[in-house]
């Protein structure tokens, strides 16, 4: 009986072995089988958590690998907190500064300036910054020249089209924790409420201005903002943590960079959102696009 048991046990275990847990599941046999397998050394079940456990570590491996690899990262955390920091000063120095000094040499007042003149005004600014990003950028990292192909990459090609779909489908629950960070985090009462300068041409019904703040939202705020969280941050992260990590501090940092508390939680969820479809597909063009939808979701319901 012992050389049949061992010989049923041994048999389980190259069965399982094939499924990589390299013991016999003993709760398979019998229940006297069971105890001889026991006085064998044997637990009953544990082939069984095994398998749950292995097959949890395979799932998780292929979640990872969906999302994607670490990039091949040349620069230091010195270059990052340098390109940010330089960006970040950029962004507060041109639209406090700069503009509104050139502005007031070309004799114009920025309170006075038609609704027109607002946008118009607004999409130089972005623009500007836009450009100050990108020439940092190069300034900073030039001396690693040339990059991999998967640096900053642009392409339309690519299976990356229906992820996009599935990011826009996310959008509700984005608006919705809008609303949960406005409920957490609520404006104080005596806070005076203003409107914005986008929010004053639509009710003005001004379709030039609207037409520039469009311009502003869906084309020159993505392409700069998924250039330097999704294009240099992100990848730049992935050289000190694993890829889903680098996914999550960029998106706090995302969030926080727009200075607005109450809208730090739907900023986050949107910046996982994006960073998963760009190490996904390891191209700027998804992120740009969803970024650019999003933007356009938002400033359409402001319309209506």
């Amino acid at each position: 009986m012992r050389a049949e048991l061992e010989n049923s046990c041994f048999r389980d275990q190259d069965r399982d072995g094939e499924l990589g847990s390299g013991l016999p599941d003993c709760s398979l046999l019998g229940h006297g089988a069971t105890e001889d397998c026991t006085k064998l050394g044997l637990n009953p079940g544990v082939t069984v958590k095994k398998d749950w456990k292995v097959r949890s570590t395979e799932a998780s491996h292929v979640l990872f690998r969906a999302i994607g690899k670490r990039w091949s990262v040349p620069w230091t955390a010195e270059t990052v907190l340098q390109v940010m920091a330089l960006w970040v000063t950029s962004f507060w120095f041109i639209g406090t500064w700069v503009l509104p000094f050139f502005l007031q040499m070309a004799g114009f007042n920025k309170e006075a300036l038609t609704f027109r003149g607002q946008a118009l005004y607004s999409l130089l600014t972005d623009v500007t910054e836009g450009i100050a990003g990108v020439a940092i950028l190069h300034r900073c990292l030039s001396r690693f020249y040339p990059l991999s192909r998967d640096w900053f990459r642009l392409s339309l090609k690519g299976k990356w089209h229906f992820d996009v779909a599935l990011g826009c489908l996310m959008f509700p629950a984005i608006n919705r924790l809008s609303q949960i960070n406005l409920d957490l985090l609520p404006i104080l009462p005596s806070t005076p409420v203003t409107l914005s300068s986008v929010e004053q041409s639509i009710l003005a019904g001004d379709p030039v201005a609207m037409a520039l703040y469009a311009i502003v939202v869906t084309i020159c705020a993505p392409v700069w903002e998924e250039v330097v969280f999704r294009g240099f941050l992100l990848p730049s992260l992935t050289r000190y943590m694993p890829v889903w990590c680098a996914i999550i501090v960029s998106s706090v940092v995302f969030a926080l960079a727009h200075f607005n508390v109450q809208r730090m939680l739907p900023l986050i969820f949107l910046g996982l959102v994006m960073g998963v479809l760009f190490t996904r597909s390891r191209n700027l063009v998804p992120s740009m696009l969803l970024h650019s939808l999003w933007n356009a979701f938002v400033f359409a319901s402001l319309i209506r």
